[in-house]
């Protein structure tokens, strides 16, 4: 789904056209630039200008130019412009989140002249308010820059609610290890979110390994070897068991058009077939591109697709292990997609208590300032637990367990900036944290206005 933006400005039968085309252009035009930098580069519709002309003829030709399949639209307020005029053009996209964005005025000769945008603004804003529309509103303020951060990002959670509802994600198994907070509630995660996810049986991927093409495999043991920096030698085995494992899972992928993926990782894998996943997810990620978190999370998944068409960016899972004053040390106990990699991607043969051997990924990750982010149900509603911080690459540690010499895990310190550590403490939803890099709050409390989720 490509997503779709539209545009129309807003103004008042006295005032002189020429001058409301002027401030028209000018507002396009500084859209047009913002697009440049959005994930996903929407296009933006210009629809013109509607005046209160008595036979609504420019609200009637705007809404010929916008097609009912945007994903927002942008009412500019360039002039007093009588509300009736506006809501005869909204009211047709009322289901379509709306950008109300207050222009301004400009000098001359040290002289403020105004079309009366915020009077406009200041009338509109409660009548929307009033019809339950979904918006945001924002303003110019005279000789200031236009707020360029707040617009990207209502145009942001806009397209990824778009996105979201056309969202398939697929868990092979369920309920790994019997736990709690990676369950979903189907029919409010379809109504309110819009993402579909389709468990499927693990049966399923030993049946595709016996369709598999061997030069496929050939090709996926090359790459494996090629590109991925083995810390000791690794058993040819391994290496071609986790490609066919990967192939078999990455043909329903395509068959069903999954955009992230979990699978049965302690209950299944490991226990009933004796093969850690981590490289599994580190291949689907190679060949389809999708969000990748073990243990049937389908909330953490979910999570994911949220910070990935907000950044743009592949959004890995990490969990946590320590909390400490001013920071809690986060790792994984298995991968780390290549997106969120600091250098060469590292890889160990090694073995955790009782599982067999497989791959490990060893690669540092990223550091930088990041978005941290876990989206739970409870008691019939949806909250997103949100905060940001500052990620550093940890001091030396290891978890209990692991074959000696124990490896240095993929982790972060992670030292939050909106919140303390005890106020994180205090509402901390899982043990999977979903992050991206840079500071994507503001886009995603958006996102949660839009689709009634509470952020934590």
């Amino acid at each position: 789904m490509h997503c779709k933006v539209g545009f129309v400005c807003f103004g008042e039968v006295n005032t002189p056209f020429e001058r409301l085309q002027i401030l028209h252009g000018e507002a396009y035009k500084t859209l047009c630039t913002l697009r440049q930098s959005l994930p996903l580069a929407p296009d933006i519709i210009d629809a013109g200008i509607v005046i209160d002309d008595p036979e609504y003829a420019t609200a009637n030709d705007v809404i010929k130019k916008l097609p009912l399949d945007i994903q927002c639209l942008i009412v500019c307020v360039i002039g007093w412009a009588p509300t009736h005029a506006v809501i005869k053009v909204t009211d047709v996209y009322r289901h379509i989140p709306m950008l109300l964005w207050g222009y301004c005025g400009w000098k001359e000769n040290g002289k403020i002249i105004t079309t009366a945008p915020q009077a406009g603004t200041t009338a509109i804003r409660p009548a929307f308010e009033a019809m339950g529309y979904r918006f945001k509103f924002v303003y110019n303020v005279i000789g200031k820059k236009p707020p360029l951060e707040k617009i990207a990002a209502f145009i942001n959670a806009s397209c990824c609610a778009g996105k979201l509802r056309n969202a398939k994600i697929g868990t092979m198994g369920y309920r790994d290890m019997l736990l709690y907070g990676t369950q979903f509630e189907g029919n409010s995660m379809r109504s309110q979110i819009g993402v579909e996810i389709e468990p499927f049986e693990m049966l399923e991927m030993q049946q595709n390994l016996q369709k598999l093409d061997e030069n496929e495999v050939a090709e996926g043991v090359s790459f494996v070897k090629n590109n991925w920096k083995f810390e000791k030698p690794c058993d040819d085995g391994i290496i071609v068991t986790g490609v066919k494992y990967a192939l078999a899972i990455v043909k329903k992928i395509k068959e069903r058009g999954y955009e992230a993926i979990s699978l049965i990782d302690v209950d299944g894998m490991k226990k009933l077939l004796g093969f850690p996943p981590a490289m599994v997810f580190m291949l689907l990620e190679h060949y389809c591109g999708v969000q990748t978190v073990p243990e049937n999370d389908c909330m953490g998944a979910v999570t994911q697709l949220m910070l990935k068409f907000v950044s743009g960016q592949v959004a890995p899972y990490l969990e946590y292990y320590e909390f400490f004053e001013d920071s809690m040390l986060i790792g994984v106990p298995d991968f780390i997609p290549q997106a969120a990699t600091d250098g060469d991607v590292k890889v160990l043969p090694t073995a955790f208590g009782q599982l067999s051997a497989s791959l490990l990924n060893v690669s540092k990750v990223k550091t930088g300032k990041v978005t941290c982010a876990r989206l739970v149900y409870k008691n019939g509603n949806y909250y997103l637990h949100l905060f940001t911080g500052h990620a550093e690459t940890p001091p030396a540690w290891e978890e209990y367990g692991w074959k000696p010499p124990a490896p240095q895990l993929p982790s972060l310190k992670i030292f939050p900036e909106s919140c303390t550590v005890e106020e994180f403490s205090q509402i901390v939803s899982s043990q999977h944290v979903m992050l991206c890099y840079g500071d994507h709050s503001e886009a995603l409390k958006d996102l949660c206005a839009l689709l009634d989720i509470m952020v934590i």
